[in-house]
């Protein structure tokens, strides 16, 4: 983690629509293309078929409903239209596509709604990768906490979602929402932990400032522009505060061969690690991703009297060794 920059790993898209259906437990590893979630392939299918028609460069997600009801299967949410349309059946898929996405005008077979409400949506496709499996659901339940905590409960939601690529920088989110000019946009972060959510909130949803050291990209730019603007200074971006922190977590990682993911500051993990053999090396890892600065201590004290204990060993059997020769030279004089 925050060995390469993220900026211009988003690929360039203009709309997002997010297709509700089932949740994160559900999704098969390829979602769009199983065969027992017909509504998700359906969908997936018309959208390819239609693509040469289709001139705005739009990506498709699956995201889940959640607890709360807000969303239920079928739903689909446009991304920057703030558009949302209800209740699509698998009968509907085609003619959604055709009217609403290819020819741009009202769903002939449903209602359309606008929102005004921003968006968070998390990567949390475990079938898809262990990493977002594991470290999403840690985001989601953290993003909760401190929406609620901050009084944005009904001005700021957040979903789990399918594969939106880039899963070696878990934990991944889009934030989507209107920028202090008013119009909308999607920014992807990267290397995200629940420690980052704080500023995520208070810094990019409250005043529109980019988080530089997190950002991949965002929507309607591409990865060239991306870089391009990773090499300035990103509008209304906040300094790199923790650059010094990460790279020494960096050079702490490389020097113990620490693995796992979503390694924050302060030894947070919000990955474990299930194929390493119960031993010695093993506990000494996980002291160190749960305790933290706890977790080096200990490592520090177990290398240090490992270190003493050979060297008192060492010093031990130089001294016999010399006993034995000072013994057998006097024994040869004697005789």
């Amino acid at each position: 983690m925050y060995s390469s920059d993220l900026a211009g790993t988003v690929a360039m898209y203009d709309r997002h629509v997010f297709l509700c259906y089932k949740g994160p437990k559900d999704w098969p590893k390829r979602v769009e293309a199983s065969d027992a979630d017909p509504l998700p392939k359906l969908f997936a299918s018309a959208l390819k078929a239609r693509k040469d028609d289709i001139t705005v460069k739009t990506n498709l997600t699956i995201f889940g409903g959640g607890d709360a009801g807000e969303f239920g299967d079928g739903d689909v949410l446009i991304f920057p239209d703030m558009k949302i349309y209800r209740g699509l059946k698998d009968s509907d898929a085609d003619g959604f596509v055709d009217d609403v996405l290819v020819n741009g005008k009202p769903w002939a077979d449903g209602l359309e709604g606008n929102f005004i409400s921003s968006h968070i949506f998390v990567c949390a496709h475990e079938k898809r990768d262990t990493r977002c499996g594991v470290c999403g659901p840690a985001l989601i339940e953290k993003l909760k906490q401190e929406i609620v905590a901050r009084g944005l409960k009904d001005k700021l939601f957040v979903s789990p979602c399918s594969h939106i690529g880039g899963h070696k920088y878990a934990g991944n989110l889009i934030i989507f929402g209107p920028n202090p000019e008013g119009k909308v946009t999607g920014h992807w972060y990267g290397y995200v932990t629940p420690e980052d959510v704080p500023e995520l909130l208070d810094e990019h949803v409250a005043k529109g400032v980019v988080i530089k050291r997190l950002w991949r990209g965002q929507m309607g730019a591409s990865s060239e522009e991306g870089e391009k603007v990773a090499e300035q200074k990103l509008p209304n971006a906040t300094d790199d505060k923790k650059s010094e922190k990460h790279e020494e977590i960096i050079n702490q990682g490389n020097s113990e061969n620490m693995s796992g993911c979503c390694q924050g500051a302060n030894g947070f993990s919000c990955c474990r690690d299930g194929d390493l053999e119960v031993s010695e090396e093993k506990k000494l890892k996980e002291a160190i991703k749960v305790d933290g600065p706890k977790g080096m201590a200990k490592l520090s004290s177990w290398i240090g009297s490992w270190e003493q204990h050979d060297v008192l060993a060492a010093v031990s059997v130089v001294g016999a060794v010399a006993t034995v020769a000072v013994a057998y030279s006097l024994y040869r004089r004697s005789g």
